[in-house]
């Protein structure tokens, strides 16, 4: 590449430095991009630079292949049900040393790329309050899936404290109950609703696929949400991208103003989603915005 090349793709990065500036983005880092160290690295490189043009970042990470590996070692069973973990106590316990461990790391590298983070456990402060996820009413036949929750409220004050001192939290899906008993959190739950809580801007799920697929097999760049919901009726959209697509769902309409899916596997994938036109994924978005790339432009070049 050419430095013109360069100073090119640098310049056409402007107008969504200047649109997204001061705003928060919540994204949820997870899949095989946590499980290569190369991509752990570039991600934290993604990070920082986002934070240090003056966007407030807030990561919410998963670790489900590193709770796996911790459990193979220790000779524990691997059990799940459609999809969900079943955990008793003592595969929560290994769920909290494994994610503890995974934050830990996540939040040095973001720090010796030059950004400022912190780790944070949703008991700390308690700040993210736990239910029980229950068995599903469509499924009496369910197993009991144990300490798996679900999100009941988040005290948002102690995240925007620290956004408002330029650091990156680092979220852990670990949530808490009134009576102090600790819940393993869905990732793509917990940051939908963070995102929400937090009036983000955008939300993006990292994942291992290219997006999310239609019906013909093929990713769709663009969704709305009444597209995805009857691609989730229907079956299209099934295993581990259902819940990912239902907390994209429910973040749009709620307020947040887009929702990327993306493929984590690709180098620089938060970069290229945030600050080029083409993306790496899928974008949802409402119905109330028939068209997307107007409103997009509108809204990154600002008035006439």
């Amino acid at each position: 590449m050419t430095p013109e090349e360069k100073g090119t793709i640098l310049a056409e990065a402007l107008p969504y430095l200047r649109a997204f500036h001061g705003k928060t983005i919540v994204v949820r880092f997870g899949g095989q991009a946590m499980a290569d160290r190369a991509l752990r690295a570039g991600f934290a490189r993604d990070v920082a630079l986002l934070r240090l043009v003056g966007m407030k970042v807030v990561v919410v990470h998963g670790g489900g292949w590193g709770i796996d590996e911790l459990m193979r070692k220790m000779g524990l069973e691997i059990r799940r049900h459609h999809g969900r973990r079943i955990t008793d106590e003592r595969t929560l316990t290994l769920i909290e040393m494994a994610l503890s461990e995974l934050n830990q790391e996540l939040t040095s590298l973001i720090n010796r790329e030059g950004g400022r983070a912190v780790g944070l456990d949703g008991q700390d402060g308690r700040f993210i309050r736990a239910r029980p996820l229950g068995k599903p009413a469509e499924d009496p036949d369910a197993p009991d899936l144990g300490f798996v929750g679900d999100v009941e409220s988040i005290d948002t004050g102690l995240i925007e404290l620290l956004l408002s001192r330029e650091f990156v939290p680092v979220v852990m899906p670990i949530g808490v109950t009134a009576e102090n008993t600790a819940y393993h959190i869905n990732s793509d739950r917990l940051a939908g609703r963070l995102a929400r809580a937090l009036e983000a801007e955008k939300l993006v799920l990292m994942t291992n696929v290219p997006g999310v697929m239609g019906r013909d097999g093929k990713v769709a760049p663009i969704l709305t949400a009444s597209q995805a919901n009857e691609l989730l009726r229907d079956g299209v959209v099934h295993g581990g991208m259902e819940p990912r697509v239902t907390a994209a769902v429910r973040a749009v309409h709620e307020g947040v103003r887009s929702v990327h899916i993306v493929d984590g596997s690709v180098p620089n994938a938060l970069l290229l989603e945030v600050l080029t036109p083409e993306g790496v994924g899928t974008a949802l978005r409402t119905d109330a915005e028939p068209d997307f790339f107007a409103h997009s432009k509108a809204f990154l070049l600002g008035p006439a």
